[in-house]
This record gives C-alpha cells, sequence and structure tokens, in this order.
C-alpha cells in the first residue's frame, strides 16, 4: 500500500486532535473529489513498517484523540490488507483512542454485504473501527457547514453499536470506547 501524506495534527477529520493517514488508491472516482492525486494505488510512498511505527508513537500524547483513517479509499481490499495490522496494534496500544474511517462505499450495503469491497479482513477492520463516515462524496449535496463530512448523503456511523444491532445506528457525538471482541 502507498499512502499520500500523513497529517501528525489534524482537526479537521474527527473530533480533537488527531494523526491522519491519507492512503493511495481509489476506484470511485468521485468528481468533485478534494484529493484526486490519490486515486493512483502508485501515488506517495510505500507504507513501511517505520511509518506504522511513528504513527502509533504520534498518538502518545493525551491531546491526541485517535487516529482517522482517510484516501484515497482505506476500503480498497489492498489497503484494507495493509491496513489491519497498524489498526490492531492502535487499539491495543491505545485502548482509549477512537479510530475514524472515511470511505466511499456504504457500511450496510458495501461492507457488509458480499461486494468488490469486501474481502476476509473486512470484518476485523470493522472491529478496529469506532466511527465510520460512509458514502460518496457527491459534489451537487457539498455542504461546507457538515460537521465532519463533505457532503449531505454522507453518514457518521458508529460502527460498534451498529454491528451490535445489525443496522446502521448513527454517531450521536460522543463516544464510548469499548474494548475490541474478536
Amino acid at each position: 500500500m502507498n499512502y499520500a501524506d500523513i497529517k501528525w495534527v489534524d482537526v479537521a477529520n474527527g473530533p480533537g486532535v488527531r494523526v491522519s493517514l491519507f492512503v493511495s488508491g481509489c476506484t470511485h472516482h468521485c468528481p468533485g473529489c478534494f484529493n484526486e492525486e490519490a486515486w493512483d494505488f502508485n501515488y506517495g510512498r510505500p507504507f513501511t513498517q517505520p511509518d506504522a511505527d511513528k504513527i502509533v508513537r504520534a498518538l502518545a500524547p493525551a491531546h491526541i484523540k485517535g487516529l482517522s483513517l482517510l484516501g484515497g479509499e482505506p476500503f480498497e481490499p489492498d489497503n484494507q490488507r495493509a491496513l489491519l495490522p497498524l489498526l490492531r496494534r492502535v487499539k491495543e496500544t491505545y485502548p482509549d483512542k477512537t479510530v475514524w474511517c472515511y470511505t466511499g462505499y456504504l457500511l450496510d450495503k458495501e461492507l457488509l454485504v458480499p461486494s468488490r469491497a469486501r474481502c476476509e479482513v473486512t470484518d476485523s477492520m470493522l472491529l478496529c473501527i469506532d466511527v465510520l463516515v460512509d458514502g460518496p462524496f457527491v459534489e451537487a449535496q457539498k455542504d461546507l457547514n457538515l460537521r465532519f463530512r463533505g457532503s449531505a448523503n454522507q453518514r457518521i456511523i458508529d460502527v460498534r453499536k451498529s454491528l451490535k444491532a445489525g443496522s446502521v445506528i448513527l454517531w450521536d457525538g460522543e463516544m464510548t470506547i469499548r474494548p475490541i471482541t474478536k
């Protein structure tokens, strides 16, 4: 997997101060995408173990609230396979920090059912994510006043509550951290 950027101090992609990893590779190609250069799977630099180590260290300070994954597309199958070890390590090292993920795929219609995005690690990856901002960016629904999303069609989902309920439960603006269950 390649990555386009790492923002070590990010306040736009989830609550509080966060570390954000922008992966490369996306097949959605949403018109008006803010990160079009990251559609290319070869854009940026290879994601290495030293990069993962640096991210884990950057999450240590108490003022850092968590990790956000953006793209490109974190749920492209090759990206899922590369991200899962990092996510497991983050959740084991910092159980009180949140993981947010932005995806153009829909949780209930593409990630939890057979689809192009679903692969052998999708369920494990979802167990490591606290909040999922799902749905493609739709330029006609762009709204700069929306919190933590770019267009009105995108949903901010509490992943753990949704998986437990078997239906989409929107994030209520609060976050109770729950341990990973295998």
